[in-house]
């Protein structure tokens, strides 16, 4: 199945794990080539607007200084979207009760992989914070 309906259902679950208070941390990983960005991170943080999250693109050069910027998720979503298949071929969902893997082969075909939960608890992320 071509990666974009397969990341739409992935997204999905992301979603739900918002929903469900359960969402503790999603991850793009897996680079392409050998790009400055190393990751970029998507953390619950508190907010008086309602729930946002905090998207940091994290460099491997000490040079570059790490961006951070609190955005809503379906925000958060536009701005990742573009670095799919151009410059990471996996996502990682983090979630109290399950992690969720999304990667995307050479073909362009993605997949979606269940496993035991790697985080026990949501904590909610501060600006300027790892």
């Amino acid at each position: 199945m071509p990666y974009q309906e397969v990341f739409a259902q992935f997204w999905e679950q992301v979603k739900e794990s918002v929903q469900e208070g359960n969402f503790a941390k999603l991850t793009m990983a897996k680079t392409i080539g050998k790009p400055d960005l190393k990751n970029i991170f998507l953390r619950p943080v508190a907010s008086k607007d309602g729930l946002m999250v905090l998207l940091k693109f994290h460099y491997r050069s000490r040079e570059t200084e790490d961006i951070e910027n609190e955005l809503t998720f379906d925000q958060a979503l536009e701005v990742m979207k573009p670095y799919l298949v151009t410059s990471f071929s996996s996502v990682l969902l983090f979630t109290t009760s399950k992690d969720v893997s999304f990667k995307i082969n050479k073909k362009g075909i993605g997949t979606i992989t269940e496993g035991l939960p790697t985080f026990a608890n949501v904590v909610l992320s501060v600006k300027g914070e790892n």
